[in-house]
């Protein structure tokens, strides 16, 4: 086992070889990365983010899907559809279990949000006192989501019933991140990266236990927060940046 100062350099060095602008073009990152207006690369990115979970290549190609929905134009497709625009999707197929219903929802509350903020980063904004977005995404949950039940409630997953929230989780790394590699975009002015935590799942859950950084055995929010403590011993104002090491080390079974 590597010690400390061991570790620390390793990870170091693995993050930096992987967020690198290379990256990009394989990971669902890409989809955010073909705009420039703030608000595209926030509903592009959080509908990309959304269906990450299966084969890169596939998610890639479900996103391009719902990009070629909104005619490559996300944001004026959110402020100016129509009802029949949507109504069409209720058949089609997206992605796995997120379906044309679940799409048309998404997109009447991103319209709705939109009504009232300029941007989605008000909605996650981290108030004092607290350390990660636990608290932040259960607002954002409440604020996005309808009060009655519906089937598209599943796709935003709640860190208060104790899920890791993978998704948002990679989402608000791409939004808030500011470095010079030019993978994320850090557009975000008014969030602190020191509140991020690492997108939790199979591979970087498998990775972080075999690096000793946590423990746990579930891939869900109190491992998150184990290895938040870990890792922002290694870098407190940028703890995100290790996802990219963690990443990497299980694409690559470097160490298997």
């Amino acid at each position: 086992m590597l010690n400390f100062e061991e570790l620390k350099s390793f990870l170091n060095e693995k993050a930096d070889q992987y967020n690198s602008p290379d990256f990009i073009q394989d990971d669902p990152i890409q989809i955010p990365h073909r705009f420039s207006l703030k608000q595209d690369i926030e509903i592009a990115g959080f509908l990309a983010a959304t269906i990450s979970w299966g084969n890169r290549k596939s998610i890639i190609r479900s996103a391009d899907k719902m990009l070629d929905i909104m005619g490559n134009s996300p944001y004026d497709f959110v402020v100016n559809h129509s009802e029949k625009d949507l109504e069409i999707l209720n058949d089609k197929s997206i992605h796995r279990t997120f379906n044309g219903q679940d799409f048309a929802y998404f997109i009447r509350q991103f319209n709705k949000i939109y009504k009232e903020n300029e941007s989605l980063e008000n909605l996650f904004i981290v108030n004092d006192g607290e350390t990660n977005f636990f608290h932040a995404i259960e607002r954002f949950r409440n604020s996005f989501l309808n009060q009655e039940k519906h089937r598209s409630h599943k796709h935003i997953s709640s860190p208060y019933k104790n899920s890791s929230s993978k998704r948002i989780i990679m989402f608000l790394r791409w939004m808030v991140r500011k470095d010079r590699h030019g993978v994320d975009f850090g557009i975000w002015e008014n969030i602190d990266q020191k509140n991020l935590s690492i997108p939790l799942d199979v591979h970087t859950g498998n990775i972080s236990r075999k690096l000793g950084l946590v423990f746990r055995t579930q891939n869900d929010w109190k491992t998150v927060e184990e290895l938040d403590i870990a890792i922002r011993q290694f870098d407190d104002k940028d703890p995100a940046k290790y996802d990219f090491a963690l990443f990497g080390l299980g694409v690559t079974k470097e160490l298997l």
